[in-house]
């Protein structure tokens, strides 16, 4: 493996697009050979957030990396847990439990997320307003 496998920036790998934001998947089968696991850059414009879903068989974290937000996470009997966020704050998602992001904040929000198993953010690729946005040679 090169060492640009080790080492990615998410201007350098292809971006999905959506009417709420961006993911830039920077590690993961695909790009560098991640076998457990995936995950990426997501940004969020103000006002802006993906809604209620889950990841069926997989669990994810979502690190704030800057901007603020409201975080929901399904609890144990399927109750919405809400709470806002900023950064430096883990998010843990169970497996196959519900969630959404809204950025409250007055500019970008900028996430980091994982995912485990590796694979959940590919069904991303059948929304309605999903785009594909080349990398930058």
């Amino acid at each position: 493996m090169t060492g640009e496998k080790f080492f990615v920036y998410p201007d350098k790998v292809d971006t999905f697009a959506f009417d709420w934001g961006r993911l830039a998947l920077t590690v993961g089968p695909e790009v560098n050979g991640a076998e457990r696991f995936s995950g990426g850059v997501v940004d969020l414009q103000k006002g802006q957030g993906h809604a209620r879903h889950n990841h069926p068989g997989a669990e994810e974290i979502i690190f704030v990396v800057s901007g603020t937000g409201e975080q929901m996470v399904e609890d144990e009997n399927g109750n919405p847990v809400v709470q806002q966020v900023g950064p430096g704050c883990t998010i843990y998602v169970p497996e196959s439990r519900f969630h959404s992001t809204l950025n409250t904040g007055d500019g970008p929000m900028r996430l980091f997320v994982v995912y485990a198993p590796a694979g959940p953010e590919q069904a991303l690729r059948e929304l309605p307003d999903f785009r594909l946005i080349p990398a930058e040679k």
